[in-house]
């Protein structure tokens, strides 16, 4: 099925209701029957069997995502993101109340960076939480909260985890991966009603653990999959972006994150753009990775380290020419970077059709093939 596309900067008439379009201004309202509540597994698909909407040129085309090799030609490149995701919620509690707390990433000092939900999944931040305060962790470990991360509501906090053991040196540090292993669970939200095991968030391509929340657009891809497209002459390389939590709240920018570019990533990108082929992107992950990595000549060069880079049509992509993103929030930072490498219009208008033609939304629902005009 085909849709022709003629969407205008702007709020317009076109937009359909709910949705208003121009930088940074996709405004919609999500129904709850379009938050998918469990893997497409438990809905009697396969992981590439879920929806694909494919915006390339002046139309849109929906599909499944077992036919991208459809969608992508020889010199073409993949880039996908490498991270696994580690079981990052922990049952504890908080001032005597029952609480749960989810392990965003670690930093260079030892500390993590931690948020303390509810037991619904409401965050804790601003002068509900207070430095000094523990938490308390299985296998007689606690957090200690010890100043807000980052300026906001304080949403996040640092948080250190001192080793418990009575031969371990004084000041050192509790192997907080090590007991997340033992005793975490994958980070989820309200519209997830049941609790699904690790191997539901894990990635054909996720090798190197250290993000709290899948990288999801990911997901969809199965060894087969990658088999069929890499015979047919496309390309793939790797970065690594380690995924905070996410960000809710409407207008919060995405946090700092760990991320490295490799060498040969970068010649791969370059030459493919030489060759004329188009640089596809899996997840916003590894968009602002790349764009990190780029000069204002276009031309991506090896680094690592953290990224605070926030795209926008402000500050558009560089070298990425199309992504394959999952469906975002109303009020997502992500919506910010999706127009920068596509457009407010492509956002807004897929946006649109895929509210009234009944995609899925979030981890665990449909995605979007998405190209730059």
């Amino acid at each position: 099925m085909t849709i022709d596309t003629r969407a205008e900067c702007g709020p317009s008439a076109d937009s359909g209701p709910g949705v208003a379009l121009g930088s940074a201004a996709i405004e919609f309202a999500l129904p709850d029957e379009l938050s998918a509540t469990a893997p497409p597994e438990a809905r009697g698909l396969t992981r590439d069997a879920v929806r694909l909407m494919v915006a390339d040129g002046p139309a849109l085309t929906h599909a499944r995502f077992r036919e991208l090799p459809s969608f992508l030609g020889p010199g073409d490149l993949v880039v996908v993101n490498n991270s696994a995701m580690i079981t990052a919620a922990v049952d504890s509690e908080y001032g005597g109340a029952p609480a749960v707390l989810h392990f965003s990433t670690w930093l260079d000092d030892g500390g993590w960076v931690v948020e303390v939900r509810d037991p619904r999944g409401i965050p804790w931040g601003g002068a509900a939480l207070k430095p000094g305060a523990y938490l308390p962790l299985p296998d007689g470990h606690v957090a200690v909260l010890r100043a807000p991360w980052l300026s906001g509501a304080g949403r996040l906090w640092i948080a250190d985890v001192p080793a418990s053991t009575g031969g371990a040196p004084e000041g050192s540090a509790a192997d907080v991966r090590r007991l997340l292993g033992r005793h975490g669970r994958p980070i989820t939200y309200s519209y997830v009603a049941e609790r699904w095991s690790a191997s539901y968030y894990r990635t054909v391509f996720g090798i190197e653990p250290g993000s709290a929340e899948m990288a999801s657009a990911g997901r969809p891809f199965t060894e087969a999959l990658v088999t069929e497209l890499v015979a047919g002459g496309v390309g793939f390389a790797p970065i690594t972006l380690h995924t905070g939590v996410s960000s809710p709240e409407t207008g919060e920018p995405p946090s700092p994150e760990r991320f490295a570019v490799p060498e040969m990533t970068a010649r791969l990108v370059n030459a493919t753009h030489a060759a004329g082929g188009r640089v596809v992107a899996v997840g916003t992950t590894v968009t602002r990775a790349l764009e990190t990595a780029a000069g204002a000549d276009g031309l991506v060069r090896p680094l690592a380290g953290w990224t605070e880079l926030v795209l926008s049509a402000d500050r558009p992509a560089r070298v990425v020419d199309g992504l394959i993103t999952g469906w975002h929030a109303p009020g997502a930072s992500h919506l910010h970077l999706l127009e920068s490498v596509v457009g407010a219009e492509v956002v807004g208008e897929t946006y649109r059709v895929a509210l009234e033609s009944g995609y899925l939304w979030h981890e665990f629902g449909d995605v979007a093939l998405l190209f730059r005009n």
